[in-house]
């Protein structure tokens, strides 16, 4: 190991001690905060300045993607007519390490004419604005510049703190994933959490399928020309009753001499894998990855005998579910 990574290696073991001690600090004055933010009737109003603010920024989006109305408010812009976006019904989260932020101290008085509640995270318990607060939480760490002084573990320790908070709120609301899928349509968080396979699948036609006592000609023929690597095998009552995959059929020209010969019941894997209509898209990748397998057919109800689709990994790759 080289010198910089024995240096990048202690900054990385310092700020995660400082966030151990932080949580071994937590009391019940956590409690009181998780509990004011659930009851808050109105928005969560996030403050703090530079770098602070700069995390309490990042907090209000974690609480707003959650379903918590949140907005970030910077505290020197607030005194200059700002402070016309709150409301009554408001909670403020103040976030200031030293405690003693001038912009922040400023619209202290106004906070509390206005009777709004307060929290604040701060490493100085003993601060002007921890004594203005309603509950207080404590971040109070050594920084992981050599000096002391760059914001650092403070930082991450307080950003840490919020996603405690916010992961707490979660569970305490029954926050489900259809919940969170709607308040994330876009992006990869959107795809995984609102795709479905049937979203995805191919049906009808487009669904490679061949008969137990046909003839590995025509499977072959079948296989190729729907191109997902794969058919189902079906009685001629038209239960499903194995796959033939690439693989099959690679393992069959070792075994037989005359393989063309065979049929389909001879080079078939039994008890192929499916998943039922419904499920996410993500969850049928990852028992692909499970099983070591390419696709997976779609039933509905209980029969699955008798599958409706096949989603093939390739599907999710194209709607960029990897």
């Amino acid at each position: 190991m080289s010198k910089l990574n024995d240096m990048g290696r202690e900054v990385l073991e310092k700020e995660a001690r400082s966030i151990l001690e932080v949580s071994e600090r937590l009391d019940d004055s956590f409690d009181r905060a998780v509990e004011a933010i659930n009851g808050c009737t109105g928005r969560v109003i996030f403050s703090g300045m530079g770098k602070a603010g700069l995390i309490a920024k990042k907090i209000a989006s974690t609480f707003s993607s959650i379903g918590i109305p949140s907005l970030y408010l910077h505290p020197a812009e607030s005194v200059h007519g700002d402070l016309g976006i709150v409301q009554k019904e408001d909670l403020f989260f103040i976030i200031s390490n030293s405690g003693e932020t001038d912009e922040v101290i400023r619209i202290l008085p106004w906070i509390k004419r206005m009777g709004l509640g307060s929290i604040v995270v701060t490493g100085n318990v003993s601060s002007t604005i921890a004594a203005f607060g309603d509950i207080v939480l404590d971040i109070k760490v050594e920084e992981a510049c050599p000096y002391n002084i760059i914001p650092t573990s403070s930082t991450t320790a307080a950003l840490a703190l919020g996603d405690a908070i916010a992961v707490v709120l979660m569970q305490e609301r029954g926050f489900t994933r259809e919940e969170l899928a709607l308040l994330h349509p876009g992006g990869s968080i959107g795809r995984g959490l609102l795709l479905r396979v049937e979203d995805l699948m191919h049906t009808g036609e487009a669904v490679p399928r061949v008969y137990e006592d046909m003839p590995m000609k025509d499977v072959i023929m079948e296989v190729t020309s729907k191109r997902l690597g794969v058919a189902f095998v079906f009685t001629r009552e038209e239960e499903l009753v194995g796959v033939i995959t690439d693989g099959d059929l690679r393992r069959a020209l070792e075994r037989y001499d005359n393989m063309l010969e065979q049929r389909a019941a001879h080079v078939m894997s039994a008890n192929p894998k499916g998943v039922k209509k419904g499920v996410l898209a993500a969850s049928a990748l990852k028992k692909m990855e499970e099983f070591s397998i390419t696709s997976l057919f779609v039933f509905e109800g209980e029969e699955m005998n008798r599958p409706i689709g096949i989603i093939h990994i390739h599907d999710l790759l194209k709607a960029k579910i990897a």
